[in-house]
């Protein structure tokens, strides 16, 4: 009789019908099955432990709370040690952690120990990554400050060919010196190196710069086909002055 009777409060356990007191479960992460909590389950259960962590030739004793992660342990840990999370590798029983590991999950108790390493490849990735995007900010300032600058020159570039198309005269150390200027930018924009969009803007500025130069290049030829022209007609009416200076001298001898 009494077997039967635990059979069927075994059973409504089970279904979770007839006693109040069952527990929920959840997967956990590394597959471990757990009761469930809850906001309420966490205030009535939520234990503070005490676990002692080794960094080199240094321990910490960290007061934590025992269902906390091991991302949440290693951000405390930041505070002694000055590792980057992401720099950190906690190791509980001879094995490497998740961060999303949980500290209940896997075992850890009040008076356990774990070891903290460095992540040299983490390390070693976030500073290239930084690196990356300082060098990526400082190629578009770059880009940015290049193209206030040939919008500038552009200007008198335009000006330079709106004073040609009226006859006007055009002096030669303004092409050169524009031309020079222009130049110059074309080197600079040779030593920036950027990847996607900033690799487009810096190809986009190298052909205005040199469509620029193509342009001051067609003015200086024409200006100097206009000198030709202009040195052409002077000789042309130029009298022949050294015609009208000869002197015949010629004396002729007689001779026996």
């Amino acid at each position: 009789m009494m077997i039967n009777m635990f059979s069927r409060d075994k059973k409504s356990d089970m279904s979770g019908h007839s006693n109040p007191n069952v527990a929920e479960w959840e997967l956990r992460p590394g597959g471990m099955l757990v009761q469930k909590r809850n906001s309420d389950a966490n205030k009535s259960s939520s234990s503070i432990i005490n676990v002692k962590v080794k960094y080199g030739s240094s321990s910490h004793q960290i007061h934590i709370s025992s269902h906390a992660s091991f991302g949440q342990l290693k951000k405390t840990l930041t505070e002694y040690t000055g590792l980057h999370v992401e720099d950190q590798k906690l190791i509980f029983k001879k094995k490497v952690i998740d961060s999303k590991s949980y500290l209940d999950v896997e075992r850890v108790k009040d008076g356990s120990k774990l070891v903290l390493i460095e992540d040299i490849e983490s390390r070693e990735r976030r500073v290239l990554e930084k690196l990356k995007i300082a060098n990526k900010e400082k190629t578009s300032k770059s880009l940015i400050k290049i193209n206030l600058e040939v919008e500038n020159l552009a200007k008198k570039v335009s000006d330079l060919e709106e004073i040609a198309s009226i006859g006007g005269v055009i002096e030669e150390m303004d092409v050169e010196t524009l031309t020079e200027n222009l130049m110059r930018i074309l080197i600079t924009l040779d030593e920036i190196y950027g990847e996607g969009e900033l690799k487009l803007q810096r190809k986009e500025q190298v052909k205005r710069v040199q469509k620029h130069i193509e342009t001051l290049d067609m003015l200086k030829i024409a200006k100097t086909k206009e000198g030709d022209n202009v040195d052409c007609g002077k000789k042309q009416k130029q009298p022949l002055k050294h015609c009208d200076s000869v002197v015949v001298t010629t004396k002729w001898e007689t001779f026996d």
